[in-house]
């Protein structure tokens, strides 16, 4: 997938390269950091699930398929809404080891094709949304 103007979030960890792994594919440990409601989650190529988030005004039912693995070193999620046929997102999680660090950079692609007009696929927002999740939720996790 392409995309105009990609979001990528960058952060190092404290951790080996496998506990970050661990923290980005482990069903018990994402709902820790990430999303509390995953039903499941497996980093296998065909993998789905899916689950309801709510921002208050509206709901947006997360529909991931797991489109690329590399163990170790990165995931790639299809990522779509129920709600907005024809809009798709592109997910990468991938992993650097640094001398004893972990460094990831996350790539989000395709957020043009999503509803302008919805204050949640702002490109804000979204860039938003990920700082939350990586820079704060999984940073504070790991480091604890």
């Amino acid at each position: 997938m392409t995309s105009k103007n990609p979001i990528i979030v960058e952060q190092k960890f404290n951790v080996p390269v496998d506990v970050v792994w661990k923290a980005i594919t482990n069903v018990s440990e994402m709902r820790r950091w990430f999303f509390d409601n995953i039903p499941d989650f497996k980093p296998e190529v065909g993998f789905e699930t899916s689950f309801n988030v709510s921002s208050g005004e509206r709901n947006f039912l997360h529909q991931w398929k797991i489109i690329e693995v590399v163990t170790l070193k990165r995931i790639v999620y299809d990522w779509t809404y129920k709600e907005y046929p024809g809009s798709r997102g592109e997910v990468t999680f991938e992993l650097q080891e640094d001398n004893g660090q972990t460094k990831l950079i996350l790539t989000n692609l395709g957020l043009e094709s999503f509803p302008q007009d919805l204050p949640e696929f702002q490109r804000e927002s979204c860039i938003g949304g990920w700082n939350y999740f990586i820079n704060q939720n999984l940073k504070q996790y790991l480091d604890s």
